[in-house]
């Protein structure tokens, strides 16, 4: 898709997220290819408009297109475009992307994803800055500049022969690193009130005015702890989630309640249809000698806490998640934490 001619909302303060903005700003000028390299949701499309609007191509496109989401045939399709009849199903002409960018900037996301032979056109685009539309006999001059990003490990793949080497050479004239969102902790406050205030406003613009308070001390902190696998777009989801569900809750006044994880349940499916995988059963104690007996609730107790401590690690910790896996409720599973004394192991959240 092409984006408005506009630049983008960055947001942050950490010195990881300046620093990146800070390179992404000086690579801007030059008119070369750029790679950025980052976990999923951590930015890298933010990053890529960024060195659109602050290059010399700023009033030209700035034209997207993620490599993951379509076949080979397809994505060949969409960069290069093609000519009536190269294929069932093509009844006319089509631009790709790369006449689409003339002049501006073509964004390529998961471009690992991209088979050798697309990376093959790739590169003789950015060699000669020539190609040819699919069925098409005319080379047709591409004036574009390629910013590429990727999620993965492109040098590994590239040692595995999964990636051409040369293309990443032309890829990487300079690469930009978008930090995860746990490298930047300083910054989750001032997103998560951001992007709940956003949300408040478009909940308004559809009926009765809904204003956002902010969040209590104890909900940011449960967000500062997480550790957002998914990053921003992973705390903008649950920043958004939590506020909508306190508002539809009736209540008012600052969030107090956050939720992380939709599907946490103790009565969601998993639960129910899986047993709990431990990676052993806690060993039975040796007969007592004939003449003796044994505290019986202590084997008990004892058994008990290493299923206990054996859930909680498989579940990263997490009080509610170790409950689900046991078949207990929350309130169970935090008395048995309490019980054994635990509560520096399991957490909340």
């Amino acid at each position: 898709m092409d984006s408005p001619r506009q630049p983008p909302e960055l947001i942050g303060q950490a010195p990881a997220f300046l620093d990146a903005l800070a390179h992404a700003s000086a690579a801007a000028n030059l008119d070369r290819p750029l790679l950025i390299v980052g976990e999923r949701g951590s930015g890298k499309e933010l990053l890529a408009g960024r060195i659109h609007y602050l290059s010399p191509r700023w009033e030209g496109p700035l034209v997207k297109l993620n490599c993951a989401a379509l076949s080979e045939e397809l994505l060949e399709s969409e960069l290069f475009g093609h000519e009536a009849g190269a294929f069932t199903g093509a009844r006319a002409r089509r631009h790709g992307r790369f006449e689409r960018a003339q002049g501006g900037t073509l964004f390529l996301d998961e471009i690992a994803s991209a088979s050798l032979r697309v990376q093959e056109k790739l590169l003789r685009v950015i060699e000669y800055g020539e190609f040819e539309r699919l069925g098409g006999e005319s080379t047709l001059n591409a004036n574009v500049r390629i910013v590429a990003a990727s999620n993965v490990d492109l040098s590994a793949r590239a040692a595995e022969g999964k990636f051409r080497a040369d293309l990443l050479d032309r890829l990487a004239f300079d690469v930009i690193v978008a930090p995860p969102l746990r490298a930047r902790k300083e910054d989750i406050p001032l997103l998560a009130a951001h992007f709940a205030n956003a949300f408040a406003r478009e909940l308004s613009a559809r009926g009765e005015p809904i204003r956002f308070e902010g969040f209590t001390p104890s909900a940011m902190g449960a967000f500062v702890r997480h550790d957002w696998p998914g990053n921003v777009r992973e705390l903008k989801n649950a920043s958004e989630r939590s506020f909508h569900r306190w508002v539809a809750d009736g209540r008012t006044g600052p969030v107090d309640a956050v939720v992380i994880d939709p599907f946490d349940s103790a009565h969601r499916p998993a639960a129910r249809l899986e047993a709990p995988a431990f990676s052993h059963a806690p060993a039975l104690p040796a007969d007592p000698p004939a003449d003796k007996g044994f505290d019986l609730r202590a084997r008990l107790d004892a058994v008990e806490r290493e299923w206990v401590e054996e859930a909680l690690a498989r579940s990263g910790y997490s009080q509610k998640r170790a409950a689900s896996y046991l078949n207990l409720t929350y309130d169970q599973m935090r008395g048995l934490v309490r019980k054994h004394g635990l509560g520096g192991a399991g957490r909340d959240s």
